[in-house]
């Protein structure tokens, strides 16, 4: 979208990734962060992103929140890279500075899309699916764990509204990955939640690297349990089984190994040995993590159907009670959920 301005909501490891591949590409792009040291870190020596094939560094414009109030004119694309939980006041902070025909497009895990439909209107959103691994410890330097040929993003509209727009998001995030245009945000948002709720409070729970908690004995079937009963909460929901991460229809018929095939299909094009989950990156930074928006919905949303959910319960209770300070994250806690969920 040459001539656009273009907005990142949320400039932490992924939301700075972003930030800097679309600079990189000669577009105008403005960081809004909420972290005052890292904005005024790229201020000063701009972005780097640590890749392992190479180093990007760019300068690049940001902004600290309270800067926003400050803004004279409208974007045409907000990206939104904050947590789930932070979605509605983050949508109603940057509204009024999103252009009439603009879009806002929720970069994120959760879903998040009605909420920001609510703030802004469906005729200026669109929803999105995200798979990129990075890590932001120091301010100004991100490592980014999957690179751009190994990142991945879908993209699709809400409502008519939109429709034949979703392109024009599509090419900016091709910048940054490979970029799928669905018909059926919801679900393909609601499938990534099912890769989601297998994966990243399971594996935080423990405190130990994705590659490094999967094989634990009994981990990989709590891990396809958890998953499964989200597969079946969004069934519930009418949602259809579709492909995510570039699989392929065909690669998902099979009801009964869906699971077991995000699993794999994660581990092996988006997992290194040293990634570790949002959640637990979350919990090494003492702050709250977005457990209720990822198998805290599963249990909600199969409760409203009338269907168990005991592991994904069973993975909250588990978080919920390291977020208060009762519980380390360490190996010990996978007997745990085993214990609460039935499962042992």
């Amino acid at each position: 979208m040459p001539g656009s301005r273009i907005a990142v909501l949320g400039a932490g490891a992924n939301g700075a990734s972003i930030g800097a591949d679309l600079t990189a590409a000669g577009l105008d792009v403005t960081l809004i962060e909420q972290w005052p040291a890292h904005v005024e870190a790229m201020r000063a020596n701009g972005i780097r992103i640590e890749m392992a094939d190479g180093v990007l560094e760019t300068p690049v414009k940001t902004m600290h929140l309270c800067e926003v109030a400050t803004l004279r004119r409208p974007f045409d694309v907000v990206l939104l890279l904050m947590k789930a939980y932070d979605s509605r006041w983050a949508a109603q902070l940057i509204e009024p500075y999103l252009a009439d025909d603009g879009l806002l497009v929720g970069v994120q895990n959760g879903m998040t899309v009605d909420t920001i439909t609510e703030v802004v209107g469906a005729h200026r959103t669109l929803g999105c699916v995200i798979e990129i691994s990075s890590t932001m410890e120091d301010p100004g330097i991100v490592r980014r764990h999957s690179g751009p040929d190994r990142s991945w993003f879908a993209v699709g509209s809400l409502s008519e509204a939109t429709a034949g727009r979703e392109e024009q998001i599509a090419g900016l995030l091709r910048h940054s990955g490979t970029v799928a245009v669905v018909d059926d945000i919801r679900a393909t948002k609601w499938m990534k939640l099912v890769s989601n709720a297998s994966v990243l409070v399971t594996t935080a729970n423990l405190g130990l690297s994705m590659s490094e908690a999967i094989e634990l004995p009994g981990m990989r079937e709590l891990m396809v349990a958890s998953g499964t009963e989200a597969l079946r909460a969004g069934r519930a929901q009418g949602f259809p089984v579709l492909p995510i991460f570039g699989l392929t229809p065909e690669d998902v018929a099979n009801s009964d190994t869906v699971v077991d095939t995000l699993l794999d299909a994660l581990y092996r094009g988006f997992v290194t040995p040293n990634t570790t989950t949002t959640v637990l990156q979350d919990w090494s930074k003492s702050r709250h993590s977005e457990v209720d928006d990822l198998n805290g919905e599963v249990v909600a949303r199969s409760a409203a159907a009338g269907l168990p959910a005991p592991v994904n319960a069973a993975v909250v209770e588990v978080a919920h009670r390291i977020e208060r300070g009762e519980l380390d994250a360490t190996p010990s806690n996978l007997a745990l959920m085993q214990e609460l969920a039935g499962l042992r």
